[in-house]
């Protein structure tokens, strides 16, 4: 297992360093100091252990790329792991020194995520790798292009708007008039009659429905459910029925209160109102026959008066098979 991924300098500073287990910052700093200690300078080896972690490491001029990985784990799967970091490593970064990979920190840390999860390689190139770092998507492209085609349309909508503008007040400065104010800038008050104030209302009642189209989310046609749109067709079709002369019956199922209301007819309630319920619950064959069947009967016994409180309840039951009797307490 991969414990972490680090930077550091040949001092044993960490520059950047990630944990992809769970990891104290005292312990990965201790790691990281303790690293250079235990190199060899004569020896050609590029991995170093301790009693409890291996460090395998590559130089990288003045600095060094460190995987620091548990005693049991692949060395040779660790050796092509760190040789994919150290490639990473130049693609975010133009110069190997301390200030340059401090600046791109984040960006080497969300590459390391890719190479390396919960501690295991994952199965990724390098080219792969900057795909997924880019975080490129096809659907934000679509909605910027669309988002800014609206906002060109709304401006032409507005230019086409000013123009109208002009030329309605140029219109009513030629017949003589006094142009009407627009924008909130100057008045509409005519002195010269009610023609002005007439191209002043047919101006603002035209130009009312054209609002300019607000940038929106993009969408195709609607599949949504319309409530009430056959409703108020079925409202408009007994309208001209009645109006030919036809007699119509008002419909009942527009609401499921209204509908309550008149399907359920009235109860007489008495003082003392017993209610009796019976439900079959059968399985039976295609062919008839009678698989499973069961059988719910429920007396209910309500009591409004106090006159009538110590009343008992004859019940007649003539079966012979032996019915459960469950009574409330």
């Amino acid at each position: 297992v991969l414990l972490a991924a680090a930077v550091c300098t040949k001092a044993g500073k960490a520059i950047v360093s990630r944990q992809f287990v769970e990891m104290t910052r005292t312990r990965i700093e201790g790691l990281l100091a303790a690293f250079p200690k235990l190199m060899n300078t004569g020896k050609q080896h590029t991995f170093v252990e301790t009693e409890s972690v291996r460090y395998v490491y590559q130089p990288m001029e003045k600095l060094y790329m460190v995987l620091i990985t548990t005693k049991n784990s692949n060395i040779l799967e660790d050796l092509e792991t760190l040789r994919l970091f150290s490639r990473v490593i130049p693609e975010y970064c133009r110069a190997l020194e301390e200030n340059e990979i401090s600046e791109h920190c984040f960006d080497l840390i969300f590459a390391f995520d890719e190479i390396v999860a919960l501690g295991y390689r994952e199965n990724v190139n390098l080219a792969q790798i900057r795909t997924f770092t880019e975080m490129e998507s096809h659907e934000e492209k679509v909605f910027r292009a669309v988002r800014e085609t609206q906002e060109r349309e709304a401006k032409a909508e507005m230019r086409r708007k000013a123009k109208e503008l002009q030329q309605a007040r140029r219109d009513a400065e030629r017949h003589g008039k006094k142009a009407p104010g627009f924008g909130g800038f100057g008045s509409s008050a005519v002195s010269g009659g009610t023609t002005a104030a007439m191209i002043t209302e047919t101006i603002i009642e035209t130009e009312k429905p054209k609002v300019a189209p607000a940038p929106a989310r993009p969408s195709g046609p609607s599949k949504a459910l319309k409530l009430g749109a056959k409703g108020k067709e079925v409202d408009n079709f007994v309208d001209k029925l009645k109006s030919e002369g036809e007699n119509i019956m008002t419909s009942v199922g527009k609401r499921s209160a209204e509908a309550a209301k008149v399907l359920t007819p009235p109860i007489n309630t008495e003082s003392v109102h017993m209610k009796i319920e019976e439900k079959i619950s059968l399985t039976c064959g295609r062919d008839g026959g009678l698989q499973n069947m069961e059988l719910h009967g429920m007396i209910m016994l309500h009591i409004s008066d106090e006159k009538f409180a110590r009343i008992r309840l004859h019940v007649e039951n003539e079966d012979k098979r032996g019915v459960q009797l469950q009574v409330k307490p």
